[in-house]
């Protein structure tokens, strides 16, 4: 069972480029060059999109490949499919990853353990309901990333299949 999705690369600086295409190329599998070309948000960085197809459990591996790199940011989602739901992973340099089940539509789906979670901090004080709620539909992720996302509206997009 396979499923397909996308690494979006927002921001990276060039020396860090061929290092994100021999981690996406490691778990991939097959070679990968992507299309770099200038983040206008950023001076100076690059940008790429690479639409993949692989196992259930790509976006998590391309994640995990890519995290932990300062100034990079990325994201990388992954569609539904016949067995599970979506994800969708979003890094930033300041706040980190962020995970996120998404459902056939897009919308981000919160597991019940977690919205009670938050109920009970925001209930003992520790923080506003408001915000608990944010951080679980990744808004502060959103926040930071939107520049970037607006910035490549245009930019070529690599599909490597085409549904009929």
């Amino acid at each position: 069972m396979t499923t397909r999705g996308v690494l979006f690369v927002h921001s990276a600086p060039r020396a860090l480029c061929p290092h994100i295409e021999w981690a996406v190329t490691g778990v991939l599998g097959g070679r990968v060059s992507l299309d770099w070309i200038p983040q206008p948000a950023s001076p100076g960085t690059w940008r790429a999109e690479f639409s993949w197809q692989g196992e259930p459990d790509t976006a998590s591996r391309l994640a995990s490949g890519l995290r932990g790199w300062h100034l990079l940011r990325f994201e990388v989602t992954a569609e539904p499919y016949a067995a599970a739901e979506g994800e969708r992973y979003s890094s930033t340099p300041d706040l980190g990853i962020f995970h996120a089940v998404t459902g056939v539509h897009g919308d981000i789906l919160i597991p019940e353990d977690r919205l009670r979670a938050a109920l009970a901090r925001a209930q003992r004080g520790e923080t506003q309901l408001e915000a608990e709620i944010a951080k679980l539909l990744g808004k502060p992720w959103d926040d930071e990333l939107e520049p970037f996302r607006y910035a490549g509206e245009g930019a070529p997009v690599r599909w490597l299949h085409q549904v009929v």
